[in-house]
């Protein structure tokens, strides 16, 4: 897997996300360790096809269902699922349409920051919406990624 290679295709075709899950908890210090890249994207038809040409490129399968099984990745799969858990040839992704406790792909971008990473410019929920997220799942994993997430927050307004 290579976070490089998904973030480097995704700016490469233009395409509209912003990291939302634990590779933009990363981005603002945690310690812990992803392995997979949550995006939430722009729900319009374009960026949307731009984003079915890329997966359908990275032959992109739902995770954790038998191999075999009909998929279809076209547009009107990301209209009828809101959250998309993936295998692809590059690694693990995510694509959501909206993030609990933050919203749409513009809410995220607004409540973003924009970071580099492996000489690629991506922007990520600022940490503040992550903690919303994180908090908003009710997931043990993110309730328990809390305590450090806002530790970080506090170092950050103390700078």
């Amino acid at each position: 897997m290579s976070f490089a290679s998904i973030l480097g295709g995704l700016n490469d075709r233009d395409i509209k996300f912003v990291v939302v899950g634990g590779l933009a908890a990363t981005a603002h210090g945690s310690r812990r360790v992803a392995d997979d890249v949550d995006i939430c994207y722009d729900v319009g038809a374009a960026n949307v096809e731009r984003l079915v040409d890329l997966l359908s490129m990275w032959n992109a399968y739902p995770r954790g269902i038998e191999k075999g099984l009909r998929f279809v990745m076209d547009a009107r799969q990301f209209r009828i699922t809101p959250l998309m858990t993936l295998t692809t040839d590059e690694g693990f992704i995510h694509v959501l349409d909206k993030v609990p406790g933050v919203g749409s792909y513009d809410d995220c971008r607004r409540r973003s920051m924009q970071v580099e990473a492996f000489d690629i410019r991506f922007r990520v929920l600022d940490l503040r919406a992550l903690i919303d997220a994180k908090r908003a799942t009710g997931r043990s994993k993110d309730i328990d990624l809390l305590p450090e997430l806002e530790a970080l927050l506090a170092l950050e307004a103390d700078r």
